[in-house]
């Protein structure tokens, strides 16, 4: 009967309840990981369907004199939202995990502040694990945005060259190249 007394005290009441609203915070933000993450997700879907759309058109004109350098890059590019698709589910995971375990560590709380206080310590293990998948997490998506931007600058060095050859002398002679904003490379 003594944990129901000390339970049933005001202060301890306190001080559980604000003990728990540190993972429900953390909470929140896996869930706002993982709602940014699927859209990431979904713009390479996007990006994949239009990448075999244009391999389709593209095949119906094999006399292109670019044509293998279109086919390059689409290949290269299929190959990087393959990486990246794989990187954003792993990262998934890592919120989804880091999800269930700042959950736990809720539960843990209330669980142990009733019961048992000597093992605090779990509470502590979990939400540290679960900052620990976050983290793994958001390096993944670090990563997978680099390799985004890869991707986009492949791609926009062969619009260039393509723009080039199909470009009349006035744009031609123009200063700059790709990737150039005012005169300077970026």
């Amino acid at each position: 009967m003594d944990w129901l007394a000390r339970l049933e005290s005001p202060q301890n009441a306190i001080a559980v309840m604000t003990a728990m609203i540190t993972p429900a915070v953390l909470i929140s933000a896996c869930g706002a990981l993982i709602f940014s993450t699927s859209s990431r997700l979904g713009r390479v879907i996007d990006r994949v369907r239009v990448l075999s759309d244009r391999f389709q058109e593209m095949v119906k004109n094999p006399e292109d004199e670019l044509f293998e350098e279109r086919r390059l890059l689409i290949f290269t590019q299929l190959d990087r939202q393959t990486s990246r698709a794989r990187l954003i589910q792993r990262a998934m995971t890592a919120f989804y995990t880091a999800l269930g375990i700042f959950v736990a560590s809720s539960v843990a709380i209330a669980i142990i502040s009733a019961a048992a206080r000597n093992y605090t310590w779990i509470a502590v293990v979990l939400g540290v694990l679960g900052a620990t998948f976050m983290l793994y997490g958001s390096v993944l998506l670090i990563i997978e945005s680099r390799m985004a931007l890869s991707a986009i600058m492949s791609e926009m060095d062969f619009v260039w060259k393509v723009s080039q050859k199909h470009a009349g002398q006035d744009l031609q002679s123009k200063p700059g190249g790709p990737f150039t904003w005012l005169g300077k490379k970026i």
